[in-house]
């Protein structure tokens, strides 16, 4: 199952039959395609109608480093996609310290409308942390618990994962947790300790590819390298583990309606 992944990317999306493909071939039953804008809302919609055979799902709304491009209008116009077919999170949404381009004070704006709109609609939320773990862990423990969602691509320590845990959040992993860096460590000692029924795996693609396809575009299908990973550094079976990561997207995304057996695509 990867959790997140960029399908409307025109890296991606121009090739998306085959990508596909090559994700139901490697066993994977489902994607989370993340939209970043309006208009990547309205096309990881329609990509979770058109491939729903191919377990395609959407999370709609503005990615943090995207609302200057945000029109008047464009929160109402997400709403209009909160209980339309295929869609089954709200985000991506969150904070980000270090690209820097847009002004902070609109980021926490939208980030709390994004929060405040999917708990009205019952959806978990898709959070993006860069740099910013401490401002989000502020902005969410004022709000009700426990929140419905995922911390993507985390990438923080032990203490971080204790604390996003203790808001109710799922911790999703992504391609850097195979990388050899020793930097990395903290990393992979949170990976070790979030219990078994809070984990998620995802490729962001097309970024972040893992080990030994880093550096390249990467894709769906290579989830699976991730998910190798994590069940090595946490001393369990793989297919034990893939089998509990992919229950626990289907509870984290109820609207989902993914076939656990997964087949070949015609």
């Amino acid at each position: 199952m990867d959790t997140h992944a960029h399908l409307d990317d025109p890296r991606l999306a121009g090739q998306l039959a085959v990508l596909l493909g090559r994700a139901r071939q490697a066993g994977l039953v489902g994607i989370v395609a993340v939209a970043t804008t309006w208009e990547s809302s309205q096309a990881v919609q329609r990509m979770a109608i058109d491939h729903a055979d191919a377990g395609v799902v959407a999370a709609v709304g503005f990615h943090p480093n995207q609302l200057d491009e945000a029109r008047p209008g464009d929160r109402d116009r997400l709403e209009s996609l909160g209980d339309a077919p295929g869609v089954v999170a709200v985000g991506e949404t969150g904070l980000d310290r270090y690209w820097n381009r847009v002004a902070f004070d609109l980021q926490r704006d939208w980030f709390d409308w994004h929060l405040d709109w999917a708990r009205r609609i019952g959806l978990p939320v898709v959070i993006h942390c860069r740099d910013s773990a401490e401002d989000i862990l502020d902005q969410l423990r004022g709000r009700p618990r426990p929140l419905q969602g995922v911390l993507h691509s985390f990438t923080g320590n032990l203490d971080q994962a204790r604390a996003f845990l203790d808001l109710g959040l799922h911790l999703s992993f992504a391609g850097q947790l195979t990388f050899a860096n020793k930097a990395l460590e903290p990393l992979r000692e949170a990976a070790r300790f979030v219990p078994e029924d809070r984990l998620l795996v995802e490729t962001d693609s097309p970024y972040l590819s893992p080990h030994p396809h880093r550096g390249r575009t990467n894709e769906p299908s290579r989830v699976v390298h991730t998910a190798s990973t994590l069940a090595h550094l946490r001393g369990v079976d793989p297919e034990a583990l893939a089998q509990r990561l992919t229950q626990n997207a289907q509870i984290l995304f109820q609207r989902a309606n993914w076939n656990p057996s997964p087949c070949p695509l015609s």
